[in-house]
């Protein structure tokens, strides 16, 4: 046997504790390989935006707007906001799931950031986003529509997008604390966002509207995102727009990420 005395062995400097970043990076993998886990949520993430493009087009768009290519450069941006706004609902119902099954348990005894599962199931969030905002604009690009800003103002929409889904996921983040089952979640969810969606501008101008609804219409925060990402992808958007459509996002974030950080603490 080799004989090992203190003075043989190398000292070596204890590797620095991970970051916040690292942890959530991590986190946001774990999220991602639940795709490969539960492909049915890829099914989801896919199909349903897929459906409502297709329909709202086909069916709706020559009554509404005179053509369906007419109706395409108007409607394809605000279907982009709705599917992350209702992907979104996801980052409550998976965490509802794992809360269920103890893991969060076993989350808080470790040494880690936090806020890391939660910034983990954005990352996930981000991703789906991607996805489903990747096919529609691929499905309305076959379709005929014309993003006029180019590349850029594309990106540029996406990158909103992504501040969207992130403000909106921690709702159903909170949700997910305070809410026993995953279905709950769901139901309570789409509850709260259809009246947001539907009484919007995504599908149609409010002009025709009664004036208790226009009224709604025009001071939701659905309906300035969508303005703006209409802007971003036809060009033409002003910095006042970007400004209101980031206003919601902002105030959910700083409002409802210390508040699910505390119902995370005392759960």
């Amino acid at each position: 046997m080799n004989d090992i005395t203190p003075a043989t062995l190398k000292h070596v400097e204890r590797p620095a504790r991970p970051g916040g970043m690292s942890n959530a990076l991590v986190f946001g993998w774990r999220a991602i390989l639940k795709f490969k886990h539960v492909p049915e949520q890829l099914f989801d993430l896919i199909m349903t935006p897929i459906m409502f493009t297709l329909l709202f087009t086909f069916v709706f768009g020559g009554a509404l707007a005179g053509s369906t290519d007419n109706y395409l450069q108007f409607f394809l941006p605000g279907i982009l906001v709705q599917t992350v706004v209702f992907n979104s609902v996801y980052s409550g119902m998976g965490l509802s799931t794992d809360l269920g099954k103890g893991l969060f348990e076993r989350f808080r005894s470790l040494p880690i950031w936090p806020l890391a599962p939660f910034a983990g199931l954005m990352v996930g969030d981000v991703l789906r986003h991607f996805i489903a905002g990747s096919i529609i604009l691929a499905i309305g690009l076959m379709l005929g529509y014309r993003a006029e800003a180019g590349v850029f103002g594309v990106i540029g929409a996406f990158l909103l997008l992504f501040a969207v889904g992130f403000g909106f996921g921690w709702v159903f983040i909170l949700m997910g604390l305070l809410i026993r089952t995953p279905m709950t979640v769901m139901t309570i969810g789409f509850t709260l966002i259809f009246p947001l969606v539907f009484a919007s501008n995504i599908m149609v101008e409010p002009e025709t509207m009664p004036d208790w609804l226009r009224a709604f219409v025009d001071h939701n925060p659905i309906s300035f995102i969508t303005t703006a990402l209409r802007g971003l992808m036809g060009g033409g958007v002003t910095f006042q727009q970007i400004l209101l459509a980031l206003i919601a996002p902002v105030l959910l974030t700083v409002v409802l990420a210390p508040a699910s950080l505390v119902a995370y603490r005392r759960k």
